[in-house]
């Protein structure tokens, strides 16, 4: 039987929303028959003494191996800046991006709705499935 298919993802995330970021693992983890690499930095690294230039290389450099970038569309607002650059960034690429609606929202940030290849709910099947369909 062959392996898995590992999906290569960015997964877009501010350390003070880690725990939308930390649910968004989760239904990744729990979903069957899915593998997938987190090219995204984890919270704990410490990033402070770099420069805006600096940073914004580090992030080049976490997107530019995925094949999906994946965005929570209820971070937008309050980190507008570094999201508009990672979309930017992947949109220069020709790599899909993913909106994933927080739940119980209705309305998401225009830049994300406009990015999005794919806008999904917040659930497990939504999100593994908009994941495969966008591969590239």
């Amino acid at each position: 039987m062959p392996g898995l298919f590992s999906y290569r993802l960015f997964i877009s995330h501010a350390w003070r929303y880690g725990d939308r970021y930390r649910r968004v693992i989760d239904f990744l983890d729990a979903a069957n028959n899915f593998s997938y690499t987190n090219y995204s930095v984890p919270s704990d690294r410490a990033f402070d003494r770099m420069n805006v230039s600096q940073l914004k290389e580090e992030l080049r450099q976490q997107i530019r191996p995925t094949q999906v970038v994946v965005i929570v569309g209820g971070m937008y607002i309050a980190h507008s800046d570094w999201i508009q650059f990672e979309i930017d960034f992947a949109k220069s690429l020709g790599k899909p991006i993913l909106g994933i609606r927080p739940r119980g929202a209705q309305v998401m940030p225009r830049a994300v709705s406009e990015a999005a290849d794919e806008i999904v709910n917040w659930n497990t099947a939504s999100m593994v499935g908009a994941i495969r369909r966008l591969r590239r």
